[in-house]
């Protein structure tokens, strides 16, 4: 088998691995940060969760930063009343990015991790089975339940050769994103391997398992090998390793070959992570910005190797230079590296917190129409909080070039343009290790207050999937739709992640901006509404909110060509209908504000039959399929996971007695036992 196949080999609990069929897992760890975790703790508030199952959790506060008024700063303290309930561990403000930290801390290659983050697969890095999901799958595996998801095909790509000088990781990434695009892998797992990983350290790794999810993959996975076991000891936790390899002669679903020898620097233009080009397509465009860090280059040799090229020089007057630290413990680590980290300050950087900030919109926006490159995983439009940026995805050093030259700049110029080598890195053998600002939870944290400061507010009751209704088309939208376009980031919209009311005024506000008004009015007129979109709709971010929040103004279905995984997901788990055209041309028969009528949807997905949905403003019928499983449409019954959850709670309550139940409970028990 392959390093994947084993993976869910031992954590399998419901179905079998066959490409397409739903499976179940057992999950070990979960990870949450607070953009994403205050919805999870509500949420396991809401499923009356007395303390999570999982053998480890965390909370990261990492994303709202910035404490602008009392709102993000009442949700730190909540979430630290949250992990001291419920029994996971508390990250605090300032702490660092939570991939890149789990990593250090507590990742263990051969375990399974579930994040309400859609970067999570980067713990693929250490042969962890790593998944990116809704927060409310996590509050569900938190509670011990197996996660659902249709067993991916597995993509093998097989590295050889060595990165030549001024090319790193993140060139290998993008050349995936070159080959394909944001949506080329969904509904597959991407299994690296080859000689070429002898010349790719841990956190190199981390970089190319990070933007995984940049091509819709469910997953990343590298092999557990010498690598990972000299990380692990560079961490104090060389007890933690295991070697999880693949056998000779593993097989893949599908192939691929990168030779890291013949890359050369590249560049992901506006505004996709898809957009690659060759550095030397687009060099000479004058910048405003150059952003150096988050989770997508996180390690410290991708700081490290931006003050060497730096270093004596001092970056462009029209360029604002930032420094994006991962973590604390990384700032402490360059700081004892020579003059690493003066020789950042010397050359005009500005140094910021540790944490996502500029990557998720909070704070360090761009100019208005003008070009920030950056080593980040993400460049959707007005992501940056500028609403007509120009984003630049690149590496440390294409970064460093155009810092200095005040240009998009092919780093290998560099040699010419100032006599310069390219430095070599040698990762230090043992790491200061900082783990003072992660805060175990108690013992027993039963007699723990929640503190809930104004801005947090419950999480909303949702009502059952209606048999019938008749809804006006309140938008519609084309293809690669993300989730910050339909629930926007950034320092104005995150504080308001726990209070969906309030959050929920902002929906579609980046492609509409009249759309929370409209949608008020058709919920109180029609019920509801629906919008219709292209394909890989809901790319990009795990966030949940970009269901809750228009399913809470009333959206009964979306008409879709096709769906990113997470964003499918998300969907049903709120009760929103994920439907898909059978035939793909009737999307463009459908207008705003068109009427469409979708009768029997309760019956028509109890008996399995076709549902049609009718467009009376134009008196055409649309043929409509969809891709739930019977688990699925249980929940979407219910309006919602959160509610089918408390039923069968409350079954499980009224049956504890029944000994052929207790006799099921046992043997789940024991089968979770024997896989660890």
């Amino acid at each position: 088998m392959n390093v994947t196949q084993k993976l869910i080999q031992s954590h399998l609990i419901e179905g079998k691995m066959i490409p397409g069929q739903e499976i179940g897992l057992k999950i070990d760890q979960s990870l949450t940060q607070d953009a994403t975790g205050t919805m999870v703790m509500l949420e396991l508030e809401a499923l009356g969760i007395d303390r999570v199952k999982t053998e480890l959790s965390a909370q990261y506060v990492d994303h709202n930063l910035l404490q602008t008024d009392y709102k993000n700063a009442d949700d730190h303290l909540f979430l630290r009343s949250a992990c001291q309930r419920f029994g996971i561990w508390y990250s605090r403000p300032g702490n660092g990015v939570s991939h890149p930290v789990h990593m250090e801390r507590f990742g263990i290659p051969g375990k399974t991790l579930i994040g309400s983050d859609s970067h999570t697969p980067a713990a693929g890095s250490l042969g962890m089975l790593a998944f990116g999901a809704g927060g409310i799958d996590v509050a569900m595996a938190m509670a011990g339940e197996p996660m659902y998801l249709k067993m991916p095909k597995v993509l093998g790509v097989k590295l050889t050769g060595k990165l030549p000088d001024w090319v790193s990781a993140k060139d290998v990434v993008l050349e995936m994103l070159r080959r394909y695009d944001v949506h080329g892998c969904r509904n597959t797992i991407i299994e690296y391997y080859g000689s070429g990983l002898e010349n790719l350290s841990a956190m190199d790794r981390h970089v190319i398992a990070n933007m995984g999810t940049e091509m819709g993959a469910t997953t990343t996975v590298f092999p557990s090998d010498a690598e990972v076991k000299r990380f692990l000891a560079s961490q104090g936790r060389g007890e933690d390793w295991v070697e999880l390899i693949a056998d000779a002669g593993a097989e893949y679903d599908l192939h691929d070959e990168i030779n890291l020898s013949e890359l050369v620097p590249l560049i992901a233009c506006p505004s996709s992570p898809g957009n690659v080009v060759p550095v030397r397509e687009v060099q000479g465009r004058s910048v405003q910005q150059v952003v150096i860090g988050s989770s997508a280059n996180p390690g410290i040799r991708d700081f490290w190797i931006v003050s060497q090229i730096v270093k004596g020089k001092t970056a462009s007057d029209r360029v604002s230079f930032d420094v994006n630290p991962t973590s604390r413990q990384g700032i402490e680590n360059l700081a004892a590296m020579g003059t690493a980290f003066l020789d950042l300050i010397h050359a005009g950087a500005r140094f910021h917190q540790a944490g996502c900030l500029g990557c998720i919109g909070m704070g360090q926006a761009p100019a208005s129409n003008q070009i920030s490159l950056r080593t980040f995983p993400r460049n959707f439009p007005g992501r940056s909080g500028t609403a007509d940026d120009q984003v630049y995805l690149c590496s440390p050093e294409t970064a460093a070039a155009a810092a200095l030259t005040g240009v998009i700049t092919d780093p290998r110029d560099l040699e010419q343009i100032y006599g310069m080598n390219y430095p070599q890195f040698v990762a230090p053998e043992k790491e200061i290790l900082n783990t003072e600002m992660l805060v175990p939870p108690p013992t027993d944290g039963s007699q723990i207050q929640l503190e809930k400061g104004p801005n947090i507010k419950s999480l909303p009751d949702f009502p059952e999937l209606p048999d019938r209704a008749i809804v006006p088309v309140l938008l519609k939208v084309g293809n690669n739709i993300s989730t910050d376009e339909i629930m926007p980031a950034g320092a104005r919209v995150l504080p308001f992640r726990s209070n969906i009311p309030g959050i929920s005024q902002f929906v579609y506000y980046m492609v509409d901006e009249t759309f929370a008004e409209r949608a008020k009015v058709a919920q109180k007129e029609y019920g509801g509404h629906v919008i219709v979109a292209g394909d890989n709709y809901a790319q990009g971010s795990s966030r949940e909110h970009a269901a809750i929040a228009p399913k809470y103004l009333g959206q009964v279905a979306v008409l879709a060509k096709s769906y990113a995984r997470i964003g499918w997901q998300n969907l049903v788990n709120f009760g929103i209908m994920p439907l898909e055209f059978v035939n793909p041309d009737d999307y463009d028969t459908i207008d705003r504000d068109d009427e469409i009528e979708i009768v029997g949807m309760r019956d028509a997905l109890t008996a399995g039959q076709p549902i049609v949905a009718k467009n009376k403003t134009k008196n055409l019928v649309y043929e409509m399929t969809h891709s739930i499983s019977p688990r699925q449409i249980n929940i979407l019954l219910h309006g919602g996971v959160i509610n089918e959850f408390r039923e069968k709670l409350s079954d499980r309550q009224d049956l504890s007695e029944d000994p052929s139940i207790s006799a099921k409970q046992e043997s789940l028990a024991d089968k979770q036992d024997v896989l660890g």
